[in-house]
């Protein structure tokens, strides 16, 4: 529920405004897993915590969606919590294995498995991270703005499937040959209850939203056009329609599809307005593709972020020159990996601000 206290006034919107397209005072930036491991503090409260518990405590989600921020001159915050919480409200057990990540001992085997999922219910059980989101936007006192997010279908059909992290999503993939009628409703069900959390976060206060496509590396640009554009385009326009039915304002939302470069105009057409690009594109072939009325996020190589201080602040300043400052948010082309030195985080906001 929404608190009944107004929420303080946004100081510095230029994600927003990049978002929408209008003019910024300055490229904004903010990193994928910015509230993470690569932050000793963040490392200390995870040695109190397991890492569901913080993500299912909104005071400890806060703190930990604060670390960055109280560090780096960061132009926004994203709530901490993870992709797999909808698996978890749709009734499938979801532990964090140090050393492995997300694992998932009963997985989605064969169609008849589906009849376990827990439709029913399950934004109630996802309260917490609305409850965080509204603290969040509290304790922000107006700095930044707060993002919000979810895993795209594709990318939690996966992981439910393949029982965690999968370097070839192989089940899941056959799947979709062997049961594609099966896969569809599987596909709508998480969609279905994708569109109702988006709508909480947004009614918590969240500023914008992003869904994360993080598996699309592992369709063909065939299979994704199959397999994730549709409902993805079902995540837009349905959150759209029932924001706008009940009169809340519509925020921007980002698409990020990692691995779908070969869809980029694809992507352009279904109504987000930000489309998230990883390392591995090229912004002004990216540019081209989209057009000039979408904003583009990325697209820094997360290795480039071992690199020595000065090699790293060319590098950030000639991607921030390919982009240019009109409809760009800079970001790395996927999350902030562990080791990353803090020195690394560093360099890349302050050269991003100062590239133009």
């Amino acid at each position: 529920m929404k608190d009944a206290k107004p929420f303080p006034v946004l100081k510095n919107d230029n994600l927003l405004r990049a978002a929408r397209g209008e003019v910024v005072d300055r490229v904004p930036v903010w990193v994928m897993r910015q509230a993470g491991r690569y932050l000793p503090e963040f490392q200390e409260l995870r040695k109190l915590h397991d890492f569901f518990t913080v993500c299912r405590t909104p005071e400890l989600a806060c703190e930990v969606t604060m670390q960055p921020l109280r560090r780096f001159d960061l132009d926004a915050s994203i709530i901490f919590s993870d992709i797999l919480v909808i698996p978890q409200a749709l009734g499938l057990t979801v532990e964090m294995h140090a050393g492995v990540g997300p694992v998932l001992p009963q997985p989605i085997v064969v169609p008849e498995d589906l009849k376990r999922l827990t439709p029913d219910g399950a934004l109630s059980r996802l309260s917490y991270v609305g409850d965080a989101i509204t603290m969040m936007r509290h304790k922000l006192e107006g700095r930044v703005p707060l993002i919000g997010f979810t895993g795209a279908p594709w990318t939690l059909m996966g992981y439910m499937i393949e029982g965690g992290g999968s370097k070839t999503m192989s089940k899941a993939k056959a799947w979709l040959n062997e049961h594609p009628e099966d896969s569809k409703l599987f596909l709508n069900l998480l969609t279905d209850a994708i569109v109702d959390y988006l709508e909480m976060q947004v009614k918590a206060g969240a500023q914008m939203l992003q869904v994360f496509e993080s598996s699309a590396e592992h369709l063909s640009k065939e299979q994704f056009l199959e397999w994730g554009v549709p409902y993805l385009k079902r995540i837009r326009d349905e959150l759209v329609d029932r924001l706008t039915k009940k009169a809340i304002p519509v925020v921007p939302m980002t698409l990020f599809a990692k691995g779908a470069g070969h869809s980029l105009k694809e992507q352009s057409e279904l109504g987000y307005d930000v489309i998230g690009l990883d390392w591995t594109v090229d912004p002004l072939e990216a540019r081209n593709l989209v057009g000039p009325n979408i904003t583009l996020q990325g697209n820094l190589d997360p290795q480039d972020m071992y690199r020595d201080p000065e090699e790293l602040r060319n590098l950030t300043t000639e991607m921030v020159h390919k982009f240019g400052k009109s409809r760009y948010i800079a970001n790395l082309g996927h999350g902030i990996t562990p080791q990353t030195p803090i020195t690394s985080m560093e360099v890349l906001v302050e050269a991003v601000h100062k590239a133009l």
